[in-house]
C-alpha cells in the first residue's frame, strides 16, 4: 500500500519531467545564438515600451480633455487600461521566460501573471467587441444613441461587466484547477495554466473568447458597412425615435436632403412636424426634443428664427 502509493507519487514527477525535458530542448536559448537572443530581447522589450507609452497617451488625452468624455470613448477608455497593463505587467515578466524556456519567480508569481495575461487579454477582446456595438447602435439608431450621450452610468456598467466576464471565464480554472484536480501538472521551472491540454475546456473557452466575439465584430461590421450603403443610395434619412421616458406625443421626422432649395432660396427641410398636443408642449419640442436639437445641429446655417421643421413651400406648419 505504502510502495504502490510512493510508485503513483514517482509517476507524476517523472511525467511532468519529461515534458520539462521537452519544453527545455525546444526553448530559444538553445535553438538561437546569444546575437539572435539579444536581437529578440530588444524587438520584444521596444514593443513593451510602446504599447506602455501608446496607452499612456490615451489614457492622458481622456483625462485631461473633458470634450473626449463621451459614451463611445469610454469604451476606448477601457480598452487602453488593458492594453497598457499587458504592456507593464504581462510583457515583462513574459520576455525573460519566452526566451530561456525557464520559469525563475516562483509558483505565487506565475499564478498571478497567468491571471493576469488571461485576463488582460480576454478584456481587451471583449472591449473590442463592445466598442464594435457601440458603433453598431450609433449607425442604426443615431437619433436615440445621441439622446444618451450625457449619461455616464450606462457606458460604466458595460466597462465593469466586461472585467467580471473575462474574470470569469479563465481565472477561477488558473486558480482552482490543481486543487480540484488533486495534483499539478505543471513543473516547478515551467508556468502555464494546469487546463493546458485539456482540450475540453480549451474548446468552450475559446469559443467564448475568440469565435463569439469574432462572429459579433464580423457582424456589427457589416451590418454597419450595408447600412451605409443603403444610405447612400437612398438619401441621408433616418428615423427620429421618441425618447421613452418622454410624454411627448410626436412620432417621426426625418433627416433633411442636403442640397434642396425653396424658391425663395432658403434652406428647405423635409422634415415631418412633431405632433403634439398643446402649444405648451409644441414649444418645449422646438427647444429641448432630440429631433430639433439634431437638425439645428445639422443646419445651423438655417439662419436666425427659420424653423428647423419648415414645411417645403417654406412656411411654418405649426
Amino acid at each position: 500500500m505504502e510502495s504502490g502509493g510512493l510508485d503513483g507519487t514517482a509517476e507524476t514527477p517523472h511525467t511532468a519531467g519529461t515534458g520539462n525535458e521537452t519544453l527545455s530542448t525546444q526553448s530559444p536559448s538553445s535553438e538561437f545564438s546569444l546575437g539572435v537572443l539579444v536581437l529578440l530581447a530588444f524587438l520584444m522589450v521596444l514593443l513593451a515600451l510602446v504599447t506602455i507609452l501608446g496607452n499612456i497617451l490615451v489614457i492622458l488625452a481622456f483625462i485631461m480633455d473633458r470634450n473626449l468624455r463621451h459614451r463611445s470613448n469610454y469604451f476606448f477608455l477601457n480598452l487602453a487600461i488593458s492594453d497598457f497593463a499587458v504592456g507593464a505587467f504581462c510583457m515583462p515578466l513574459y520576455i525573460p521566460y519566452s526566451l530561456t524556456g525557464k520559469w525563475y519567480l516562483g509558483r505565487g508569481i506565475c499564478k498571478l501573471w497567468l491571471v493576469m495575461d488571461y485576463l488582460l487579454c480576454t478584456a481587451s477582446v471583449f472591449n473590442i467587441v463592445l466598442i464594435s456595438y457601440d458603433r453598431f447602435l450609433s449607425v442604426t439608431k443615431a437619433v436615440s444613441y445621441r439622446a444618451q450621450q450625457g449619461i455616464t452610468s450606462n457606458p460604466v456598467v458595460k466597462m465593469v461587466a466586461i472585467w467580471v466576464f473575462a474574470f470569469l471565464l479563465y481565472c477561477p480554472a488558473i486558480l482552482f484547477w490543481e486543487h480540484v484536480a488533486g495534483h499539478s501538472v505543471v513543473a516547478a521551472d515551467q508556468c502555464y495554466a494546469e487546463f493546458f491540454d485539456n482540450w475540453y475546456f480549451l474548446l468552450c473557452a475559446s469559443t467564448l473568447e475568440f469565435f463569439v466575439p469574432l462572429l459579433s465584430v464580423a457582424y456589427f461590421n457589416m451590418h454597419i458597412f450595408h447600412d451605409i450603403q443603403r444610405r447612400q443610395r437612398h438619401g441621408s434619412t433616418q428615423d427620429c425615435e421618441p425618447p421613452r421616458s418622454s410624454s411627448l406625443s410626436w412620432r417621426f421626422c426625418f433627416l433633411p436632403r442636403p442640397g434642396v432649395f425653396s424658391v425663395e432660396g432658403s434652406r428647405e427641410f423635409r422634415c415631418i412636424k412633431p405632433l403634439c398636443a398643446s402649444p405648451a408642449i409644441l414649444q418645449e419640442t422646438k427647444k429641448s426634443s432630440i429631433c430639433s436639437y439634431f437638425l439645428r445641429e445639422k443646419y445651423a446655417a438655417a439662419g436666425p428664427g427659420e424653423d428647423v421643421c419648415s414645411s417645403p413651400s417654406g412656411s411654418n406648419t405649426a
